[in-house]
């Protein structure tokens, strides 16, 4: 491996355990209780889309006229990890997001989407996150960990971007925590059969061969420049807070 990303993976490690090690995993008995994290977790699914469309906006050509890019590695990486991410497929070889088969899962599973619904409509209509907020009633939590998200996005610093990418995002979940959902599923299939799914492709094309590319796009973009890497690195570390504070709000209202 790289010794840039070695040095980097090393880094972040304490800060990856405390996420992995999260107190919520062990919180999560019940079908109500996974209603209530998935009511959480659908923000950091949409966001993370978000952060993906910028790294595509800006290592591809996606205006018109088109212009070729210099660099067609990263131009090839981004591109692969979107069709995957934007247009996989559910159980039935249907073509779908991954946010909208988590979604479906939220669907099936009796865990109500209005609040995100009404987020998302709202920003689709007036394209500001604090008016968007308001409307929904989003929890302080979810408004963090998405502000710190666009403000990443909003950097435009594409070393920054594609590590908050690389090691901030959905690699994070245990596999303790599947095989809750496994043995949730084996009581409750006719609840918990799309959430299933999804767990398991995510793991099939996230976990394996989206991490491979997004670690090598990482790489390219930090190159060789030491300033990158520790930018890079602080981001990172950053991420992993905010996602461990949203944790700490799925855990709380579970066991409230």
């Amino acid at each position: 491996m790289n010794p840039n990303l070695e040095n980097l993976k090393n880094a972040i490690e304490p800060y990856r355990q405390e996420i992995v090690k999260h107190k919520v995993y062990h919180a999560l008995k019940s079908l109500t209780d996974v209603q209530v994290f998935m009511q959480h977790h659908v923000y950091a699914v949409w966001d993370f889309m978000s952060l993906l469309k910028a790294l595509q906006n800006s290592l591809t050509c996606t205006t018109v006229p088109w212009f070729p890019k210099e660099d067609a590695d990263a131009v090839y990486l981004i591109n692969e990890i979107v069709t995957g991410e934007e247009s996989d497929v559910d159980a039935y070889g249907n073509r779908k997001s991954h946010y909208q088969l988590y979604l479906e899962a939220m669907h099936q599973s009796g865990a109500s989407t209005a609040q995100i619904d009404l987020f998302i409509e709202t920003l689709k209509s007036c394209g500001e996150l604090e008016t968007a907020y308001k409307k929904a009633s989003l929890p302080i939590e979810v408004i963090h960990f998405l502000n710190f998200t666009f403000s990443v996005i909003y950097s435009n610093k594409l070393h920054v971007q594609a590590a908050v990418f690389t090691f901030g995002r959905e690699d994070l979940i245990p596999d303790m925590f599947h095989v809750m959902v496994a043995d949730l599923y084996k009581t409750n299939p006719e609840e918990i059969a799309v959430f299933k799914y999804y767990l398991e492709r995510h793991i099939e094309v996230d976990g394996d061969h989206h991490s491979h590319l997004a670690l090598d796009m990482t790489a390219t973009l930090c190159g060789d420049n030491p300033v990158f890497w520790k930018e890079a690195e602080n981001a990172a570390i950053e991420a992993l807070k905010q996602r461990k504070l949203l944790w700490d709000s799925v855990y709380n209202e579970i066991v409230k």
